[in-house]
């Protein structure tokens, strides 16, 4: 999606992964945070398929460890060092997302938003899903599974706007970036 700034600019697209990660660690309303966003923009912007997956894992692995042995250090006992299977394959989702519909496409804001949309229903299904299979908070019945999905509904408007929003901060820098480098032609 970015061409001509992927391999110049780089570092400047890992620092945007990573302030999205680090992010998290800022006082924020409940899932407003740039996670698909973050998975995104790393799927239409890196330059290598191997870093499209490491860059936001590793970014918010580390995220997720500052917070969890921090900010929630009350409900772990010792170091955590683990992670929601779950909530990585919920990444991985959006990723792949990303891949197909933001990856070697000319830029659009209309794809990104319908992206970011996308992505941030599929995070909702994937996450409230593994709640259900993986708690004993919910029944294994078809009820359960929609109560898991009724609870996890009050997030989702956060997680939605949070998505949008920070697709817009993430490819809008990036577009900034990428339209400074662009020569304009000399005019005889």
């Amino acid at each position: 999606m970015f061409p001509s700034t992927t391999k110049q600019h780089l570092p400047l697209l890992l620092a945007l992964i990573v302030v999205a990660a680090m992010s998290r660690l800022l006082p924020h309303p409940p899932n407003f945070v740039p996670v698909g966003a973050m998975a995104l923009f790393g799927a239409a912007s890196l330059p290598r398929k191997w870093m499209v997956f490491l860059v936001p894992f590793v970014a918010f692995y580390l995220s997720d460890l500052v917070l969890n042995n921090l900010l929630y250090a009350q409900y772990y006992e010792g170091f955590y060092w683990g992670l929601s299977l779950w909530v990585y394959g919920g990444i991985a989702a959006m990723i792949l997302l990303g891949m197909g519909l933001l990856r070697n496409h000319r830029f659009s804001w209309l794809r990104i938003g319908g992206t970011a949309i996308g992505a941030t229903l599929i995070f909702f299904l994937v996450t409230n899903f593994g709640v259900w299979a993986g708690d004993l908070m919910y029944p294994k019945t078809p009820a359960g599974l929609l109560a898991a999905f009724a609870a996890g509904l009050p997030f989702l408007l956060n997680s939605l706007l949070a998505n949008l929003l920070f697709s817009g901060v993430l490819f809008g820098a990036a577009r900034w970036v990428e339209s400074r480098n662009t020569v304009a032609p000399v005019r005889e």
